[in-house]
């Protein structure tokens, strides 16, 4: 059974942030202006809505995802930094590439927000196992 203050509370924090941080940079000067043309948002619409939820409620999932990915390295024992790194990224590229994939095949969203949300994701748990791998 696994106790919860024998998790790496930093670790769970700093990999939450580092998921976020990549969000912030990928959302922001790389594909910040793709993104809004793919979903079809101004800056105006964007900076109308309720940042202290959306971002607030961002780090907080980020932090359930990372809490989530330390728990599951704990349960296996801390695995090596390689394996940590392959299960990260194969979390994004074996569950939550395809659900998203799917969600825009049913919604007729294009491609390029597909595209777009999908290296977010995969860069996202690569980040996060990294601090997680370093840090433990």
């Amino acid at each position: 059974m696994m106790n919860l203050l024998e998790v790496n509370w930093l670790a769970i924090i700093l990999a939450a942030a580092c998921g976020f941080l990549v969000g912030g940079i990928w959302y922001g000067p790389i594909m910040g202006k793709k993104w809004m043309g793919a979903v079809g948002l101004t800056e105006e619409e964007i900076q109308g809505g309720n940042m202290g939820l959306i971002y607030g409620g961002a780090f907080a999932f980020s932090l359930v995802a990372s809490a989530m990915l330390a728990h599951m390295f704990f349960r296996l024992g801390q695995p090596p930094f390689h394996v940590k790194m392959m299960m990260s990224t194969g979390i994004a590229l074996g569950f939550i590439i395809p659900a998203i994939g799917t969600n825009y095949l049913f919604s007729q969203k294009g491609k390029a927000l597909f595209f777009i949300d999908a290296g977010y994701w995969l860069l996202f748990y690569a980040a996060m196992g990294a601090v997680h791998a370093l840090l433990s």
